[in-house]
């Protein structure tokens, strides 16, 4: 990469004041004083939980040759500095800059919304390969490009990050970027910078209130992926917003942009909506209504909510110019999305189901999908994540009492809160829900998978919710491995219900 001298790149951010030499060059940049490598700009963020002006001096130790602050008693003689109103949005600027402007040169999509997020990219990123594109995944399982994995450390990476992963993209040869938009990404000028083509909202549910304090604050944040849709004048193809018409959302998100809006859904009139929906264990089907037009689709994927993420993907691959045949050509080879309703194969008596229902709707659409084919008792495991909304404990547990005939409450990631404190706030909603259901509480996660195992009898279905994917459990300060899938598989060969194929 070339580099950028300081004042030159300095002209793309607002600033107030500098001082030191500004005609030092700046190959790279980050808010991470770890991160710090020949001709870096260290960028000093007011942070959370920590303030990053008090990391400057290991910065300017590890050679960073200059500082970005935002704090006016950070200015020195020892170094280089730069004083911006806002270093979130400086770092974000800055690398769009530093990196080339990368995202005006791909075709950018981006997801937000409280549930489906990750299921919809992937679904966007096959249809998007199978008509001859290669599209660049930004996600909570993984970053991809191609066969190409890279590590994830958040839904939305932080702006440095993310611009050298579009960059990346670029120098991969891919023609797109498909990406999943998280509020704090919104509210964090994570994706500033980021000139999206196509806004893609799933819904809008309780979550994330320890960080935005009431619903109208989240829905602000996930509304300025659409108030920026058409702001920028880089690119000359045509933007749109893709909104789900049952949201009750909706219509203050087609208020907020200014571009062409292609609506989805099942309940209201909608550009491509499902109908004559049938869901079984083996998958869903639906008539496509598009146009005039009412087409078969059969999908190996299962639940209502995944004909909203699937109605989804469609609207922007037609929005693409892909034929709709080859859009449920694509669809209707996806078998699944790694622990997204994830089913352990455990032989035909026993169904178990990893899920990263999180939320209070997500577990709810969960549970309600294996209501749809249950044949025997539901068995719930699941947990809350500590340090984050505590507010949604006791609903989550209304919601695993009411649909489940068994609930087995247990740790998520507890983090550096107590997982009792944690159960106790769940507990209540349970007893609400659950009338006359039993309960157990076993904080050991891995002793609860193992006891819902042995509970199960044939034709139950035990879900286990809210890690998904992940394959670690944070505890305290430790980041310990812990993977649901393989615990199940465990416990369910030591209990003899596994059949090897």
């Amino acid at each position: 990469m070339i580099p950028l001298i300081l004042k030159e790149l300095i002209k793309h951010t607002k600033v107030l004041a500098s001082g030191g030499n500004l005609d030092v060059n700046i190959s790279d940049l980050t808010n991470d004083s770890r991160e710090i490598k020949s001709h870096t700009l260290f960028v000093a963020i007011p942070g959370l939980k920590t303030d990053g002006h008090q990391f400057i001096k290991e910065a300017i130790k590890k050679k960073a040759v200059a500082t970005i602050i935002e704090n006016s008693s950070y200015r020195s003689e020892e170094y280089t500095w730069v004083q911006v109103p806002n270093s979130r949005k400086a770092l974000a600027d800055l690398s769009a800059a530093l990196y080339g402007f990368p995202s005006q040169r791909l075709n950018i999509i981006g997801v937000t919304g409280t549930n489906g997020k990750t299921t919809t990219t992937n679904l966007i990123a096959a249809i998007l390969e199978d008509a001859g594109h290669l599209p660049g995944l930004v996600g909570t399982i993984e970053n991809r490009i191609g066969k190409k994995v890279l590590p994830v450390s958040h839904t939305t990476p932080e702006a440095h990050n993310l611009q050298k992963l579009f960059k990346l993209f670029l120098s991969e040869g891919a023609d797109y970027g498909v990406m999943e938009v998280s509020s704090h990404a919104l509210e964090m000028q994570r994706v500033r910078g980021t000139d999206f083509d196509i806004a893609v909202f799933t819904n809008l549910s309780q979550e994330h209130l320890d960080f935005h304090e009431d619903m109208e604050s989240y829905l602000l944040a996930k509304g300025k992926l659409f108030s920026s849709l058409g702001c920028n004048t880089q690119k000359t193809r045509r933007k749109f917003a893709i909104l789900n018409a049952d949201d009750p959302y909706v219509q203050y998100l087609a208020e907020m942009t200014r571009v062409p809006i292609i609506t989805y859904g099942i309940e209201h009139e909608a550009d491509v909506k499902a109908e004559k929906i049938e869901v079984s264990s083996a998958g869903v089907k639906f008539n496509l209504k598009y146009t005039d037009r009412q087409i078969p689709v059969k999908l190996k994927l299962t639940g209502l909510f995944n004909v909203y993420n699937s109605l989804a993907a469609i609207a922007v691959g037609l929005v693409e110019g892909i034929s709709i045949e080859g859009i449920i050509a694509s669809l209707e080879k996806i078998t699944g999305i790694p622990g997204r309703f994830e089913s352990i194969n455990g032989g035909n008596d026993y169904t178990v189901i990893v899920d990263y229902s999180h939320t209070p709707d997500s577990l709810e659409n969960c549970l309600k999908t294996a209501k749809e084919f249950a044949r025997g008792r539901i068995i719930t495991v699941f947990g809350c994540g500590g340090e984050r909304d505590r507010t949604k404990r006791p609903v989550m547990g209304e919601v695993a009492g009411r649909y489940s005939d068994l609930v087995i409450v247990t740790s998520d990631n507890p983090r550096c809160e107590d997982p009792e404190a944690i159960i106790d706030e769940i507990i209540p909603g349970l007893e609400k829900g659950a009338i006359a259901k039993p309960y157990l509480r076993i904080t050991d996660r891995r002793e609860a998978i193992f006891r819902a195992v042995q509970e199960a009898l044939p034709d139950d279905i035990i879900i286990i919710a809210g890690k998904g994917h992940e394959d670690y459990q944070l505890i305290g300060k430790q980041v310990l491995p812990f993977d649901d899938r393989e615990v199940a598989q465990e416990a369910l060969r030591q209990a003899g219900k596994w059949k090897e194929k």
